[in-house]
């Protein structure tokens, strides 16, 4: 969520990094929020007022008593029964603007940093970067649903009569494949320095809320009936809602997670051949960064973030390019998000794999998530995270761009944890 003094300190900024995201009317919602903000603190300033004069008026009420000023006493009570109701309808009043406030608030996604480019689709984003030698696998090339039934690892037909549309069964090597990827991502960031957490893949609507899936993405969850949980879309609701409501000492920071989860996503209204096999599911594994850490280190924190996940994708030997989304293809709560993307040889494309996202104080203003800075007042923190790595494409593109006419070769860093080198 916006802060109100960034709104108010910083008007035109706020303004042109919501037109940036292609937000309507970016300007007049501003302007209401810092009416509503005005009236608010009009409501608040009368009301605290009203209640000084009414203790005021209430601690002279004995002393009159005492002194036989009858009349004076109950003028006196009558007075400070009138300031009551008056109280009672500025904080009814007060309330509703309060409520009235956060809401327009809330509607607001967070403003797209100054260096995100300009544009409303996946087309206006920037190539920073490309590696790799991209595989030259011929017209035989097959895509990894073929691959899959071909090699019998992956049942999409068995996960739709046990579930439905978008929940594989992993089998064979196929599921040894995936445990491989899982226990090799989690070692990796072992490595790193990242603390391993095993988070619920259940959350509340107050964890939602902290980390803005809602109100924004209800419609993406999946919620569970006569009850305000929902399946998580990524372990990073999770985590991050872990330092909801704290105050972190300096000597605590930077937080670096890391978690491996399931992840659950509606994906309504998808359909077509980017979706098509492992490219979009409704349940599927990840392993998740998540760090949170002082304002002024989070852009050198999103780099070093970004150069982790590259290493993990050279590693796995696939060809791969990084690439900085434009205004209009941010999320609602990022200030700036790089995709990494890898190349799919069967389907002749390129497929996300990761995005490694700041939010700035978006999320930590929602969480009340701050640190304090030596014996200075509290300060909001910056909140990261980064997908190390999203399976589904990830074993796509191994399959497609590993395969030959012997079988599927694994990449020489997985052998080790899949305990072969060959899928045939």
């Amino acid at each position: 969520m916006l802060l109100i003094s960034e709104i108010i300190n910083n008007k035109k900024k706020v303004i042109e990094g919501l037109e940036k995201k292609n937000v309507t009317d970016a300007g007049a919602a501003i302007e209401r929020i810092i009416k509503l903000n005005d009236r608010r603190k009009d409501l608040q300033l009368h009301l605290d007022e009203t209640l000084n004069q009414t203790k005021t008026i209430s601690r002279t009420i004995g002393q009159l008593i005492k002194d036989q000023k009858k009349e004076e006493a109950e003028r006196a009570k009558a007075d400070t029964v009138r300031l009551k109701n008056i109280s009672k309808k500025l904080q009814e009043d007060l309330k509703e603007a309060e409520k009235k406030l956060k809401d327009e608030l809330t509607a607001l996604p967070n403003i797209a940093n100054e260096k995100v480019p300009a544009g409303t689709s996946p087309e206006d984003n920037a190539i920073i970067l490309q590696k790799g030698k991209i595989p030259e696998l011929g017209d035989h090339a097959m895509p990894h649903w073929e691959l899959i039934r071909k090699y019998d690892i992956i049942d999409f037909d068995l996960g739709n009569k046990i579930t439905g549309a978008g929940f594989p069964v992993y089998k064979g090597k196929g599921a040894r494949l995936q445990r491989a990827l899982i226990n090799f991502f989690l070692d990796e960031a072992l490595q790193a320095g990242y603390r391993e957490i095993q988070p619920p893949v259940i959350i509340n609507a107050d964890s939602a809320y902290g980390t803005g899936q809602l109100p924004d993405k209800e419609g993406q969850m999946y919620g569970i009936t006569e009850s305000d949980y929902y399946l998580i879309p990524t372990a990073e609701v999770p985590v991050t809602n872990l330092y909801r409501d704290r105050i972190l000492s300096e000597k605590d920071l930077p937080v670096k997670n890391v978690a491996y989860s399931s992840c659950f996503r509606r994906e309504a209204g998808s359909w077509g051949s980017h979706v098509r096999g492992l490219n979009r599911l409704h349940q599927f594994d990840k392993v998740e960064l998540v760090q949170v850490c002082k304002p002024e280190e989070s852009y050198k924190t999103l780099d070093d973030m970004c150069s982790y996940v590259e290493g993990l994708l050279s590693k796995l030997e696939l060809p791969y390019r990084k690439v900085l989304l434009c205004g209009g293809d941010l999320g609602f709560t990022s200030a700036m998000t790089y995709d990494l993307e890898v190349f799919s040889a069967g389907q002749k494309k390129w497929l996300e794999v990761s995005s490694v996202s700041n939010f700035e104080t978006y999320q930590s203003n929602r969480l009340k998530l701050r640190y304090k800075e030596g014996n200075k007042k509290t300060v909001l923190l910056h909140t990261l995270n980064g997908s190390a790595l999203a399976l589904p494409r990830i074993v796509a593109a191994i399959l497609e761009n590993n395969q030959s006419a012997e079988g599927i070769k694994i990449p020489e860093i997985l052998i080790p944890y899949t305990g072969f080198d060959l899928i045939d």
